[in-house]
């Protein structure tokens, strides 16, 4: 068996390759792509016989996903993606001085591999397909982030000289009423001079179609309040950005609109979406980030406990002494989490399982916050059956064990 550690950057990549002593065999710098790839397969094949398999070379690299790494999974390689954070407390292991290199790095790559990779999960082989939904759901995801972090700008610089403008839109500032209207009239003073004919015309072009006067009557209303406000040319330097915001927010908004639909038409291609969409509080949308994140590979989770424990649902225990405390999964797939969060808040309105674990738990003392996590962790657990069973979610079956303990 080969053990090779790959330490990767934007153009190059310092490997090492190790025997199953621990002995370096090749420490190098290779470039970016495909010349480096061609060179990476030379250097391993000189030290296999051409008899051996190529699974029995061992890749510990701090990714998952690029070229690279397909290129690597597709030779047959078997690849361990290896967590930053894990790699360096690795690193500790070989000095305490705080030193860091790049060949370094590789080296300790090389002897998680070697050593502890039983405690590491290889990379999956997920389907072309799931590989696509993953691309398409995971950049989605990011719109809507960085959609809601130009949102919360806004509203900060709205807050320091255009109140009457939060006032107005407080429950939707980035929908497309405050935006138009913003585009309009992006200072108190162009607020004030607002018409209401006008204001019916921007609303109309932005897209409303019903309440429109009332609608114009209540904003106008808010616009024209009394408030406390800057001088003219700080203003209107004020009144610039909120341009800029509101016309990068339109574009995103847009954008977001047209990958939700790229999302759903590839999610719906795939054979498990009928099964994904079946669970409650799954839409395209959301199901669509579930198997993004999960992948398709069949081998990949040993059990339901492993599903958890990946989807960081499952509490973890900190014992020590006499103390004993349970607490939430810090350390987890921030994206997943975020989806199975929004999964089991979806569900309790529309599976009657899901809303009696959730009062059960809340009866119990537990914070809405905790219920939630506990109803996402019991969701996980009956995707993971429905997966591996190949059938879709039935309401009776999911919670028939709650059921007779009730009995």
């Amino acid at each position: 068996m080969l053990f090779l550690g790959d330490d990767w950057a934007e153009a190059h990549h310092d490997i090492e390759l190790q025997d199953e002593q621990g002995a370096v065999l090749v420490r190098r710098r290779l470039p970016e792509g495909v010349t480096g790839l061609a060179r990476l397969h030379a250097l391993i094949a000189d030290h296999l016989d051409d008899a051996d398999d190529p699974s029995v070379v061992f890749v510990g690299i701090e990714t998952d996903r690029g070229g690279w790494v397909q290129a690597l999974i597709a030779a047959g390689y078997s690849v361990y993606p290896i967590n930053p954070q894990q790699s360096a407390r690795y690193r500790q292991r070989h000095s305490t001085s705080g030193a860091k290199s790049d060949p370094g790095d590789a080296h300790v790559l090389a002897e998680i591999v070697r050593t502890d990779r039983d405690h590491h999960r290889p990379a999956t082989g997920d389907s072309d397909l799931a590989e696509a939904v993953k691309v398409l759901a995971r950049t989605h995801q990011t719109m809507i982030w960085s959609k809601q972090r130009q949102a919360n700008q806004l509203r900060s610089m709205l807050r320091e000289f255009y109140p009457a403008a939060l006032t107005a839109f407080s429950d939707d500032l980035a929908g497309r009423d405050a935006l138009a209207v913003l585009a309009a009239a992006p200072t108190p003073a162009a607020g004030r001079a607002l018409t209401r004919t006008r204001l019916v015309s921007v609303l109309r072009r932005a897209g409303r179609r019903r309440n429109l006067e009332h609608r114009a009557i209540e904003i106008l209303t808010a616009l024209r309040s009394e408030q406390l406000e800057l001088s003219g040319p700080v203003a209107a330097a004020y009144g610039a950005g909120v341009t800029a915001i509101a016309t990068v927010l339109t574009a995103m908004t847009g954008q977001v609109a047209a990958l939700e639909a790229e999302v759903e038409s590839c999610f719906g291609r795939h054979p498990d979406a009928e099964i994904i969409t079946s669970q409650p509080g799954l839409g395209k949308v959301l199901g669509a980030r579930v198997l993004a994140e999960f992948g398709d590979d069949p081998d990949r989770f040993a059990d339901a406990k492993a599903r958890r424990n990946y989807a960081g649902t499952s509490p973890i225990t900190r014992a020590s002494g006499t103390r004993r405390v349970v607490l939430a999964r810090y350390a987890r797939n921030r994206r997943l989490a975020d989806t199975m969060h929004q999964q089991a808040f979806c569900a309790l309105s529309t599976s009657p399982g899901a809303r009696a674990f959730y009062d059960a738990h809340r009866a119990a003392g537990n914070t809405h916050h905790a219920a939630l996590r506990a109803l996402s962790n019991r969701l996980v657990g009956i995707l993971d059956g429905c997966l591996r069973h190949h059938t879709r979610y039935d309401e009776t079956i999911a919670w028939a064990h709650r059921h007779t303990l009730a009995a």
